[in-house]
């Protein structure tokens, strides 16, 4: 049985006690994380977690990678790159980039580490670009030797092109061989139904940017051949289930209705003839919530958490966290955690409320630590504290 998470239409109280010594201070501030329930009154419970800042003058950062050796990548929107060293905070800029558009929600977005890195070298990155004043999203990869980027291939323009800047998805996953890419409607919501445009879409390529001849539509008269899913409004965060290797997104919904998906390929997850949200303004979208042929969420946030970035945790660091999804909150200022249950998802309960900071991506390192980027400035570290 599927998952639906209790709807409320007022703003959530803050749920968790952050004790710090005054926030905005700068590189290496350690907070004391506490984790509560998500409708309750309650500050909640000491989670035995410390947050460690390793970096605070970021601008604007979008996405996070890990080379093997701990450096972390940090996308930043304007259209930087950044190498940090965690144990010294040490910054240094990647060069080779290509040339971004950062216009409205645009912008240079994620950043995957090839699971080969150590011997191919090789990230993909997505990104914005302009043509003649209209705008779309970009997949590209290059090898990282010292710290510029060479060859630089481009793999993927999702089309077609729209004066909009917003609802660009551009999240990115290397699984089994293929690389899959979040594309949002673009603001144009209706093309979200339309197998004639890539937009509000999940798609699939191999690693080297061709069409795999077994997905859904390839066979299609008029689809594009890289669609995998349809019916999204803005995917933000993808990954692979631990257990069964499943592939699960979380995107945006308008005023209310952000989802959890777990995708099937060709389905139809149904934005916008189906949604659990309503029009900014207020007033139904589409049909209803429901419909023959559409895909139902595992949960639904009514009001919105306006997710970023999303894990899985199955590690051992964390105090009660095994086998858990992790969901980064902008709106929510909070990291929402969801235990896995055999149908799905189960019980939530959520970190960092009272730091006040959007949590843009979140993500799992090659130490078994949680980083996560917030504020629009930091790159946050979650830490067991001693005797944990």
């Amino acid at each position: 049985m599927k998952k639906v998470l209790p709807c409320f239409m007022a703003v959530l109280p803050a749920l968790l006690v952050v004790a710090c010594a005054g926030a905005g201070s700068g590189p290496g501030e350690v907070f004391v994380a506490q984790e509560g329930e998500p409708f309750t009154e309650p500050d909640g419970h000491d989670s035995g977690i410390l947050v460690q800042t390793l970096a605070a003058d970021l601008i604007d950062p979008w996405g996070i990678g890990f080379l093997p050796d701990g450096r972390v990548l940090v996308t930043e929107r304007g259209g930087a790159l950044k190498l940090i060293e965690p144990a010294s905070g040490k910054e240094e800029n990647i060069s080779g980039l290509p040339p971004v558009a950062s216009a409205g929600q645009g912008g240079l977005m994620d950043v995957v580490v090839h699971p080969d890195f150590s011997r191919n070298r090789l990230l993909y990155l997505s990104y914005t670009v302009e043509q003649d004043g209209a705008y779309s999203t970009r997949v590209s990869r290059a090898r990282l030797q010292g710290n510029a980027l060479r060859e630089l291939e481009e793999l993927f323009t999702a089309r077609p092109f729209f004066t909009e800047r917003r609802h660009f998805g551009s999240r990115l996953l290397l699984d089994g061989g293929y690389l899959y890419i979040t594309v949002g409607d673009r603001g144009n919501r209706d093309l979200a139904q339309s197998l004639e445009s890539h937009n509000g879409k999940v798609l699939r390529l191999t690693e080297s940017g061709s069409v795999p001849l077994d997905n859904p539509f390839v066979d299609t008269p008029g689809a594009r051949p890289e669609i995998w899913t349809f019916g999204h409004r803005n995917p933000q965060g993808i990954a692979v289930h631990p257990v069964d290797g499943s592939i699960w997104v979380v995107e945006h919904g308008p005023r209310g209705g952000d989802e959890v998906n777990r995708l099937r390929p060709g389905a139809n997850y149904g934005w916008p003839v189906i949604t659990y949200g309503q029009e900014y303004g207020g007033g139904r979208i589409g049909e209803g919530q429901r419909k023959p042929g559409m895909e139902q969420p595992l949960v639904y946030w009514t009001p919105s958490i306006g997710p970023g970035g999303m894990a899985f945790y199955s590690g051992e660091r964390y105090p009660d966290w095994k086998d858990s999804l992790l969901v980064a909150g902008l709106r929510l200022t909070r990291i929402s955690r969801l235990e896995l249950s055999a149908d799905g998802l189960g019980r939530e309960t959520r970190l960092l409320a009272n730091l006040h900071m959007r949590i843009r991506d979140v993500r799992v390192g090659s130490d078994g630590l949680v980083y996560a980027l917030a504020d629009g400035t930091r790159l946050i570290r979650l830490e067991p504290a001693l005797g944990q």
